[in-house]
């Protein structure tokens, strides 16, 4: 096989793997955001209601398109939408958010049922949640592996124009940093990296993330996320606000309880950085405020074992 450029020879690139993507049969983008963006101009949306508690590189990318109509809606304490105060017009989509992975398939199609299929469905938080035939569901490499880049998305739509794909090797430098050293002396770099995809064009995805996310064994990623997740839940659930289930191949341990910011800072003493997800909504209503501000997203991933996931719930006793 002829390598890059068709050369034969000089030194050698970095190892190429012969396994298979998770999402192989999805189209394959270089970021969220792109996906977001490939649904609003192949289905021509015009007007779409969002969640309240929400990423706001989501309203950032629906900001690109002045022709699109964005409504909002506010989400209940049990992480679902509040069709109450949902007012769906005959050609407005809802953009549904899986929270940590929480959403059952039963959730998915009872949204799909109030809005005649106009649905996305954004999996940023469900990497390994199956998608709902027929969906426009989107999903995210970047927040379960060390990829600096990537994302999935299954639709039926299409756009006329065929996208440019993508290129990582100038984003690797954090990644390669991490495994070596510890991720503060690159967060830096790795926050450089997230603000870069604010104004990245749609691509498809790079051929070095391509070949990263061949290399994965996705059983045993879902597997150890699982047990992660089993075993917090086990040590700390009697004091969680929340009644989380365990997602299959779940995102972080999303720990409810009140005075979250004084133990989210009391653990970043102890080297355990857990992030304020989506301060975005810390501006919103009463129930987003609470659920971005208090909700602790606990590391859960594959990483760590057991004896991690104690030590952690040690110092969350700790502090609580």
């Amino acid at each position: 096989m002829r390598g890059v450029a068709g050369e034969i020879g000089g030194f050698i690139e970095f190892e190429r793997y012969g396994g298979e993507e998770l999402h192989r049969d999805a189209l394959a983008l270089n970021c969220g955001r792109s996906c977001l963006a490939y649904v609003v101009e192949a289905r021509e949306i015009s007007s779409i209601w969002v969640p309240s508690f929400l990423c706001d590189s989501v309203v950032g990318v629906l900001a690109r398109y002045p022709s699109v109509t964005v409504h909002e809606y506010p989400v209940t304490c049990e992480l679902l939408p509040d069709y109450e105060r949902i007012s769906l017009g005959p050609n407005d989509y809802l953009y549904l958010v899986d929270y940590y992975g929480q959403l059952t398939e039963g959730d998915v199609r009872h949204a799909s049922s109030l809005c005649d299929g106009r649905l996305v469905v954004d999996e940023a938080q469900g990497f390994f949640a199956p998608p709902v035939p027929g969906l426009d569901t989107l999903y995210t490499c970047r927040k379960f592996f060390g990829v600096p880049d990537g994302a999935y998305l299954y639709t039926t739509a299409r756009l006329s124009r065929e996208l440019p794909p993508d290129e990582s090797h100038d984003r690797m430098g954090f990644l390669l940093g991490r495994f070596e050293r510890p991720s503060s002396e690159f967060y830096a770099e790795y926050a450089a990296n997230n603000h870069l995809f604010a104004g990245e064009p749609m691509r498809t995805m790079s051929p070095l993330t391509h070949n990263l996310l061949r290399g994965i064994d996705y059983e045993v990623v879902s597997n150890r996320r699982e047990r992660n997740f089993a075993t917090l839940h086990g040590l700390l659930g009697n004091m969680n606000e929340l009644e989380p289930r365990t997602p299959v191949g779940p995102f972080m341990y999303p720990l409810l309880v009140r005075d979250g910011a004084r133990v989210r800072t009391g653990l970043q003493g102890k080297k355990i950085y857990v992030p304020t997800l989506w301060p975005y909504a810390l501006q919103k209503d009463p129930v987003a405020r609470d659920l971005a501000a208090n909700i602790l997203p606990l590391p859960i991933d594959q990483r760590y074992d057991e004896a991690d996931m104690k030590y952690v719930a040690a110092e969350v006793l700790s502090l609580l």
